[in-house]
């Protein structure tokens, strides 16, 4: 009983309208001074949940992201792909699917890799015939590729949270980020044969080729530099973090001059903005979930489950259905950090694997990024499609119809690595 009471408050203050920061400390607040605890509780919960060297890996990623967005990374990585495979049934489909992943090894950040390849990508999809639906969809979908493929700002809090490596969950959603982009591409370039409608891309020579990798040629070594220094130990995660915004700026102030230090004031007051949205969830998260562990509600959980969901795989599909519904009215962040203290113990004792778990959750709110009515990529092509890419406004509702093949897409390979896990787990434990 006490268990609803919680979360319909917790419901009722989302539907006032209350910040899911807010929300949560607030409740969590009021939960701990029910219960006749000090009120101290309160600042050293928030305190706590900041003092984490793993944290300083959201703030630098965010920073490595923007400057790389304002400095064109996008344009030059986009031209580069699509000199390969434009040609190809659907070409310019492929070229936004492989270009997402290519930048998602670089931001870590679903929004930054939707809004980044969206400004370049949406323009020339456009103008060779390509159904607007389906671009925007593409778009929105092939964004989310950015929080599986690391480095990822969504694997470093759940790592935080869970107490997990997050090196072994960066190598695990190399697997299942490869997965997803080669369905994306099948799906593409099936859809351009059959159903197009759009206008063949010229073979480029390979001068043109030559001349557009080489411009690219900056970005995608400092995606290898990341990965490989993750993969080989040379850095951990948030110091990786480190390097990749040092190496942006050299690349975009140095090497290209592609930005004006002018510019840096804006992208450090943009990247603080996001950043301190992200910590204050979190400071909020563990006020909550301190108050949860203290009203015993998570034990109270998993003793329900343990005794319904006897299956490890009933428990996953169970908790992937729910994922689904929350994705709908959540933001993937206040989502995970809602869910994760009250299932925690449940994977303990059903001996569910936390990485390969970890992956499943991430590919999970995927969906959540695109499903409607607060999904955050549908909102961010939105704002790209209307910036000047077009001669009529473009809806919510219009991507949102574009992406639904998608979201089945994202569910196809979640079901995937549910019956095969060494798609998630066999390179950071066997390689």
């Amino acid at each position: 009983m006490t268990t609803a009471l919680i979360f319909i408050g917790l419901l009722l203050l989302l539907l006032a309208g209350v910040d899911i920061a807010f929300a949560l400390a607030g409740l969590g607040a009021v939960l701990l001074l029910a219960a006749d605890l000090s009120p101290l509780l309160i600042p050293q919960a928030m305190m706590s949940s900041m003092d984490n060297f793993i944290l300083l890996a959201v703030p630098l990623f965010v920073l490595m992201a923007n400057v790389l967005l304002r400095g064109g990374a996008g344009d030059d990585l986009f031209n580069a792909v699509q000199t390969w495979v434009g040609h190809w049934p659907g070409g310019l489909a492929v070229a936004t699917i492989l270009s997402c992943a290519l930048f998602s090894s670089i931001s870590g950040s679903s929004v930054a890799t939707a809004a980044t390849i969206g400004t370049v990508a949406i323009p020339a999809m456009i103008s060779r015939g390509y159904e607007r639906r389906f671009v925007y969809g593409l778009l929105a979908a092939g964004g989310t590729i950015g929080i599986l493929i690391p480095p990822s700002i969504p694997m470093i809090v759940f790592g935080f949270v869970m107490s997990e490596s997050i090196v072994d969950l960066f190598l695990a959603g190399i697997g299942p980020g490869l997965l997803l982009t080669a369905v994306f591409v099948i799906y593409a370039v099936v859809r351009s044969h059959f159903w197009g409608g759009q206008s063949r891309t010229e073979r480029c020579s390979w001068d043109q080729r030559r001349r557009a990798t080489i411009k690219a040629l900056p970005i995608l070594v400092l995606a290898l530099l990341i990965l490989s220094g993750i993969y080989f130990g040379v850095f951990t995660p948030t110091e990786a973090a480190g390097v990749g915004f040092v190496a942006s700026l050299v690349i975009t102030l140095g090497l290209q001059r592609s930005l004006a230090i002018g510019q840096l004031g804006d992208i450090a007051l943009e990247s603080a903005r996001t950043s301190v949205m992200v910590l204050f969830i979190i400071a909020g998260a563990k006020v909550f979930g301190q108050a949860l562990a203290l009203y015993q509600i998570p034990q109270e959980v998993t003793a329900a489950v343990v005794m319904n969901l006897v299956l490890p795989i009933a428990f996953i599909v169970a908790i992937c259905l729910l994922l689904l519904v929350m994705g709908c009215v959540l933001e993937t962040l206040s989502m995970m950090l809602l869910m994760l203290p009250i299932i925690e113990p449940s994977l303990r004792d059903l001996n569910i694997d936390p990485i390969w778990f970890g992956i499943i959750f991430t590919m999970m709110m995927e969906c959540a990024l695109i499903t409607p009515p607060v999904g955050l990529n549908l909102f961010v092509i939105q704002a790209v499609a209307n910036d000047g890419h077009g001669e009529r406004s473009v809806s919510t509702g219009e991507v949102a119809r574009g992406v639904f093949p998608f979201v089945l897409l994202i569910m196809l390979c979640v079901a995937i690595v549910i019956m095969i896990p060494e798609i998630a787990l066999y390179i950071p434990f066997h390689l």
